[in-house]
C-alpha cells in the first residue's frame, strides 16, 4: 500500500483501470438488458392468446414500454460514464457511480419484467432469457452493487 500511496503514480493509474473496469461492465449490463428487451419483444409478438399476440394487450404494451424506457435510461448513463473517462478523478467517479447505480437498479428491473412477462418458460435452463437475467443481476455485484454506488455517487457529490 505504501508503493500506491494515495499520491502516488501507481494509485492514480489502478483507479484509472478500475474505472474503465466499471464503464465495461456497465457496458455490459447495458448489452445483456438490450437482449432481454429484444427476446421479450418476440416472445409478446410471437405468442397468442384470445386469438392475437399478447403484446397488443394494453397491459402488457405499458409494460413494455417502461421496459424500453428504463433502457434509454441506462444507454444515456453508459454513454454518459465513458464521455468521463478523461475527466479528473472525482467527476470521472461521480459520473461512474451514477451509471453504475442506474445500471443496477434498471438491470433488476429490465430482467425481472422480461421474465415475468415470459412466464414459467423463462427460467427454464434451455431459454436464453435466464441466462440473460442472471448476467444483469451479477454485474452489479462487480466492483460495488448499487447501494455501494449510490453511497459512492453521495460521497463524490459532497465533496
Amino acid at each position: 500500500t505504501a508503493r500506491l500511496g494515495a499520491a502516488g503514480a501507481g494509485y492514480a493509474a489502478l483507479t484509472a483501470v478500475i474505472a474503465r473496469a466499471n464503464v465495461a461492465l456497465a457496458a455490459e449490463a447495458l448489452g445483456a438488458m438490450e437482449s432481454a428487451t429484444e427476446l421479450t419483444r418476440d416472445y409478446l409478438m410471437t405468442r397468442k392468446q384470445f386469438g392475437r399476440p399478447i403484446g397488443s394487450f394494453q397491459a402488457l404494451a405499458h409494460r413494455f414500454s417502461d421496459l424500453l424506457i428504463e433502457l434509454e435510461q441506462a444507454r444515456s448513463a453508459v454513454i454518459d460514464a465513458a464521455g468521463h473517462l478523461a475527466d479528473e478523478a472525482a467527476s470521472r467517479d461521480r459520473h461512474i457511480a451514477a451509471a453504475r447505480n442506474l445500471l443496477g437498479r434498471a438491470g433488476r428491473l429490465v430482467a425481472e419484467e422480461a421474465i415475468q412477462m415470459h412466464g414459467g418458460i423463462a427460467m427454464t435452463r434451455e431459454y436464453e432469457l435466464a441466462h440473460i437475467a442472471k448476467r444483469i443481476v451479477m454485474t452489479d455485484h462487480r466492483f460495488g452493487d448499487t447501494d455501494y454506488h449510490l453511497e459512492r455517487f453521495i460521497e463524490l457529490s459532497a465533496a
